[in-house]
């Protein structure tokens, strides 16, 4: 059998596997947890969304200059799992060499390939298993690649991992990523409705996560009305202590104290929200990305 984790890093260049079939991961086999472990508090889960800007020479903000701020934010937070968007290949890998060799990641190009944006997940080894993994497209053809039936800009897509917790018992839980267009409103809405049609159909005893930046502001569109309708809750407004807010899209400009949150974390209710967090960290005032990134601390038991 080969390296699965090879294997799931180039998920580009086999994508068509990664789209016709749920991949089962070789973490599958870990021992059963005992009841009396899982009694115990659950430790927290750190969770972190990020749309990274893809790489880019342009200047100013070209991904030379902006590399190493992503790499000092990153190392300085440790997120337990990462939901990320507009990662292109090798971006990916430059992250992945920032944070060492405790983390790696799945994620496959939005167009099926390994040259295009990609919603990649990040996560760091010693805390999180994955046991399954998924790509579909946000079209009326889910399992086509490269299929876009609603009008958007680009293909998008959804990357879902079923991770098992090995510092809580191996608890599992399902962590979706995605990305929704920035033209189409119409696109965004169905991409919703699909989304609330999939997270029905996983196991339902099992917490759900969803991070990715959805391209509306919460509160204030449709889009949002439909995720927390598929039996999420926004984790920023249910977290028991909150950061300062911000908008969480800049484009390298001066920040807007409670702007729109177009970057979410969201999920299932039995999920204890600890804290959530918009990341504000620059250095010498060149910001990793043109978004915040934002932060939510789970309990899943």
């Amino acid at each position: 059998m080969p390296n699965q984790r090879r294997v799931t890093r180039r998920v580009g260049l086999k994508a068509t596997l990664a789209a016709a079939v749920t991949v089962p991961l070789s973490g599958a086999a870990l021992p059963a947890p005992s009841a009396s472990a899982a009694a115990r508090r659950a430790p927290r889960l750190e969770v972190m969304s990020f749309n990274l800007r893809f790489a880019s020479t342009a200047e100013p903000n070209s991904w030379a200059d902006r590399r190493p701020v992503m790499r000092d934010l990153l190392r300085r937070e440790r997120p337990h799992v990462l939901g990320t968007q507009e990662g292109l290949y090798q971006q990916l890998r430059d992250i992945e060499a920032g944070l060492g060799a405790r983390y790696d990641w799945i994620g496959t190009g939005r167009e099926g390939g390994s040259r295009d944006e990609s919603a990649a997940v990040f996560y760091d080894v010693r805390r999180l298993a994955p046991v399954e993994h998924f790509t579909f497209w946000l079209s009326g053809t889910p399992e086509v690649i490269r299929s876009n039936t609603w009008g958007a800009a680009f293909p998008r897509i959804v990357t879902w991992v079923r991770f098992r917790d090995l510092r809580d018992s191996g608890r599992e839980f399902y962590l979706l990523n995605t990305h929704f267009d920035h033209a189409s409103q119409s696109a965004r809405e169905h991409s919703a409705a699909l989304m609330a049609e999939r997270i029905a159909a996983l196991d339902r005893s099992l917490p759900v996560v969803v991070t990715g930046d959805f391209n509306v502001a919460a509160h204030r569109n449709t889009v949002y009305d439909t995720m927390l309708g598929a039996g999420l809750v926004d984790t920023w407004d249910s977290a028991a202590e909150r950061s300062a807010p911000y908008g969480t899209f800049h484009g390298y400009k001066p920040l807007t104290p409670g702007g729109d949150r177009i970057d979410w974390i969201l999920a299932t209710p039995g999920v204890t929200v600890h804290r959530a967090a918009v990341n504000t960290f620059s250095v010498n005032g060149q910001f990793p990305s043109d978004h915040l990134p934002v932060q939510a601390w789970l309990g899943l038991g």
